[in-house]
């Protein structure tokens, strides 16, 4: 075996260093799952100050046993941004603005995102890329579970909900955003139809802001069947492959990201810039 020289070295340590790090992302996305799941953020802010180990893990539902494993998770999440550390008797913690977007309480909370998105059902596709390249199947979904996503959530009411939960929430944030900063692009606008746009949670934002703009909510029947509109908001179910209502205006909110991320499941987020 050819030795290592000491030019050589130092980079394939860097190397090995950056193999390691993709190695091990997936814990962080995990372990903030588990922190979310066990209720961490909202336990802290309940406390109202920072709260330390002990008061931490008497507080959480967990099993007595795992009680000397918290300190670990936490070391995790810290170093990852979702939670300050302090110094007191012993360590305390603290929220940051990051975990703040995932108290429940929040009305602009990532919560239902993140718990969507990492959801085994939606993981498992990514384990399958391998397998979807080298067969004919059109996305890494099918292979996975052998139907597409929109076939599945239609069977399957606990991941509709979720899937339905995680688009309301992130259309929160980003119908404040477009009203305040981009109110503008409306002016002139008689009519709007929001493509896939679930409960309605961004066309609400739109209509309650411009009554005189007829906006419309339109999904797979499924979605909207039960749903009630408002003097200029109204629900229409259908197949935005085969037919889109006419409008002044066709928002389509994340529905190529979704389409790669959540269908293909195989578009990284760097990829996604470039189209």
């Amino acid at each position: 075996m050819e030795l290592i020289n000491e030019e050589s070295a130092g980079e394939l340590l860097q190397a090995q260093t950056h193999v390691w790090n993709h190695i091990f992302n997936f814990i962080n996305s995990m372990t903030l799952k588990c922190a979310v799941q066990l209720g961490i953020p909202d336990v802290i802010q309940k406390h109202g100050k920072p709260m330390t180990l002990s008061e931490l893990v008497s507080a959480l539902p967990i099993h007595p046993s795992k009680a000397q494993y918290v300190h670990r998770l936490m070391r995790i999440l810290v170093h990852s941004g979702f939670f300050s550390q302090q110094n007191l008797n012993q360590e305390a913690y603290s929220l940051t603005q990051s975990t703040r977007l995932l108290l429940k309480d929040n009305p602009l909370s990532m919560r239902p995102l993140l718990l969507m998105l990492l959801d085994p059902v939606l993981t498992k596709p990514h384990d399958c890329l391998s397998t979807w390249f080298q067969n004919d199947e059109a996305t890494a979904f099918s292979v996975a579970h052998e139907r597409t996503l929109w076939e599945y959530a239609g069977q399957d009411p606990r991941l509709s909900n979720l899937f339905n939960e995680a688009m309301a929430s992130d259309s929160i944030l980003a119908s404040k955003l477009v009203l305040n900063q981009c109110k503008g692009i409306f002016d002139g606008v008689d009519s709007l139809v929001d493509v896939g746009g679930g409960s309605g949670t961004m066309a609400k934002g739109i209509a309650e802001a411009f009554p005189h703009m007829d906006c419309t909510v339109f999904d797979l029947p499924r979605v909207v069947s039960d749903l009630q509109g408002s003097k200029n908001l109204k629900y229409v179910g259908g197949d935005m492959f085969e037919a889109v209502p006419a409008a002044d205006v066709i928002l389509l909110k994340v529905i190529f990201c979704s389409f790669h991320v959540l269908i293909s499941s195989i578009v990284s987020l760097h990829m996604l810039t470039f189209h």
